[in-house]
């Protein structure tokens, strides 16, 4: 079975999504030493299930048809949605669907980051109806 491994933000200012990113989800965000301008991305402690990603120069401009094509969602469960949603807003992102319940799984939201990016917010909680 394959399964996801790394994910990756593309980005038009990688040093404005480096801070948006640190400040909305406390990840630890290193420089990569390569030629290319990268960004790696620890998103939590290896004995905690997850994927770690990368930030990267956008290569190709953000159009009508080319938004939305792979969409990462993270847990915010240890704080609150809402709580995660105030910090998006107040780090330059926007709300793009308003939370909502999903019955017996937790609350879901949609946002963009300040480059346009949209990631997904869950909350776990099998009292969400």
């Amino acid at each position: 079975m394959s399964r996801v491994v790394h994910f990756e933000i593309h980005a038009d200012d990688t040093v404005r999504a480096k801070a948006f990113y640190e400040a909305v989800f406390n990840w630890k965000i290193e420089k990569w030493g390569g030629v290319e301008e990268y960004y790696l991305i620890t998103t939590g402690d290896e004995s905690e299930p997850g994927i770690n990603g990368g930030i990267m120069k956008r290569k190709a401009p953000v159009t009508e048809e080319s938004v939305m094509a792979y969409v990462c969602t993270i847990d915010v469960t240890a704080e609150t949605i809402d709580t995660t949603l105030t910090k998006v807003e107040s780090n330059g992102g926007a709300l793009v669907v308003p939370k909502t319940a999903v019955p017996r799984v937790g609350y879901l939201a949609y946002c963009k980051d300040p480059d346009g990016n949209v990631f997904g917010l869950m909350e776990a909680n099998e009292n969400a109806v």
